[in-house]
């Protein structure tokens, strides 16, 4: 009997899917509701009231948990929390409907500032938290489309001024043709030209 044809990627996922190691996976779940609104969809219970594998989906996208565990005997490489580790290697972005009110949202659910609400050069209006388990959550609304020209420019601009020192745009000097100049000094004064020497004149002879 032939087998009944599948679709290799599952209804409801996408080719990348998030999955996070926690320290609290359960407490974890229902803050992700509280703050993002996430809908709990799987669990699977372990040993020790840990969870090995559990699913809660972010409007449309899917995202794997489970709690910490060691590795299998003779498996290479050992997953940890952030709050075990000390530190988070990657973030999780999400675009909402309303970045402000989805800010707000989980700020008062207990997520950290890490950056505020802001519009930036490629033309999402962008900030970030971090949860109570370490992860840092980026969450975004798009307000403008931005062609590769512009975003190049504003990118230049917006690197220029996270350098330290560097006077805003409006502040810096321009030349002769108006334009901004890319540094801050003046150019060296230009020495005179030498004034050729003068030719000896030669003796007359007799």
């Amino acid at each position: 009997m032939a087998k009944k044809k599948v679709q290799p990627v599952p209804k409801g996922y996408h080719t990348v899917t998030p999955h996070l190691v926690l320290d609290e996976c359960a407490k974890a779940i229902e803050f992700y509701r509280r703050a993002f609104g996430a809908e709990e969809t799987a669990r699977m219970p372990g040993p020790g009231g840990k969870v090995v594998h559990a699913e809660i989906r972010v409007g449309d996208s899917p995202v794997m948990l489970a709690d910490e565990m060691p590795p299998m005997p003779g498996q290479p490489g050992a997953y940890k929390s952030p709050r075990s580790a000390g530190l988070s290697t990657a973030s999780l972005f999400l675009y909402v409907p309303d970045v402000d009110a989805a800010f707000v949202r989980a700020v008062k659910a207990g997520c950290t500032v890490r950056m505020p609400v802001t519009d930036m050069f490629w033309g999402d209006r962008f900030g970030q938290v971090i949860d109570p388990f370490g992860h840092t959550w980026g969450l975004a609304t798009h307000v403008e489309d931005v062609s590769p020209e512009e975003m190049a420019r504003r990118h230049e601009e917006f690197v220029a001024q996270m350098q330290p020192g560097r006077p805003p745009a409006a502040e810096r000097p321009k030349d002769k043709r108006g334009a901004k100049k890319k540094g801050t000094q003046a150019a060296p004064a230009r020495k005179p030209a030498a004034k050729p020497a003068a030719k000896k004149k030669r003796p007359a002879r007799r």
